[in-house]
């Protein structure tokens, strides 16, 4: 990748006067170097961005690329801001400007509830970035916009979500009035380790629910021993797929619950409705 004057018979444009031999493929790394180096290498990477070059998954090839930076009038899929950024919230990650692990959970806990939890599910599971340090982040920057949305979100957070369609399902079952779920609960095998790790659920009623992704042909017969597995020790197992609907998700759920639920079990009972403003799911 170079800054030219022009494209050439082995070169194409990816930004302006930005340029991309012609073989290589230009997926999110190479949009990202771009970006920086169309702020003539000033610039701080930030958000989502920032997020995958700290390894985080679930990270879109096409993601506007977040850049801190003076710049105005960036070009199409390039976003610019003139933020505060303090000692100790930049780092380096292969030769480019990011902003720490802990300022990028800041900034992406800023956004719309369902978005922003699912990028620090994805964050905290690569990084293992704590709640309380984004907060005692965010101390110096009181006046920044969207710190509400970012403390519910961290208090919504999990590291155990495996995906940013478990972190939609975990939000709906706590919008509509479950504990909030434990996840990747162990399983005991007969010789005392875990065998198996569950999405999401409530040890105590050993309801688990979890959603199931694509499934290859060759996987279908570990999950039939899985389930039978976790049936034979007691487990009653919710499985949710695309196209299933949230009304019938909730009452599939309700049912299981009311049917295991009892005072002496000790665990929350569930709400009859969330107390607080929804939760945008939109992830």
């Amino acid at each position: 990748m170079s800054t030219a004057t022009g494209s050439t018979a082995t070169t194409d444009a990816i930004l302006p006067n930005i340029y991309v031999d012609k073989r290589t493929a230009v997926a999110l790394r190479q949009r990202t170097v771009a970006a920086w180096l169309w702020s003539a290498r000033d610039a701080v990477i930030a958000g989502a961005a920032a997020s995958a070059l700290h390894g985080a998954k679930w990270v879109a090839d096409d993601v506007p690329i977040e850049l801190i930076s003076a710049k105005t009038k960036p070009p199409e899929n390039v976003i610019t801001r003139q933020d505060r950024v303090y000692d100790g919230e930049v780092m380096r990650i292969d030769g480019l400007p990011v902003t720490s692990v802990e300022r990028t959970a800041f900034d992406l806990g800023r956004g719309l509830i369902g978005a922003a939890v699912a990028r620090l599910d994805a964050l905290a599971r690569a990084t293992g970035v704590k709640a309380d340090d984004v907060l005692a982040l965010a101390a110096n920057h009181r006046h920044t916009r969207g710190l509400r949305q970012l403390e519910r979100a961290l208090a919504l957070f999990d590291p155990g979500s495996q995906s940013p369609k478990e972190t939609w399902l975990r939000l709906m079952l706590i919008d509509a009035g479950f504990p909030r779920p434990q996840t990747q609960i162990p399983v005991l095998g007969p010789d005392g380790y875990p065998r198996y790790f569950l999405d999401m659920g409530w040890e105590e009623l050993m309801l688990a629910v979890e959603y199931e992704g694509a499934q290859h042909a060759d996987q279908l017969g570990y999950d039939i021993t899985r389930t039978d597995y976790l049936e034979c020790v007691g487990w009653t197992h919710v499985r949710v797929a695309a196209g299933h609907r949230r009304p019938t998700i909730i009452a599939r759920v309700e049912r299981e619950w009311d049917r295991l639920w009892r005072p002496e079990i000790g665990i929350t009972p569930r709400r009859p409705a969330f107390a607080g403003p929804p939760l945008e799911l939109g992830c």
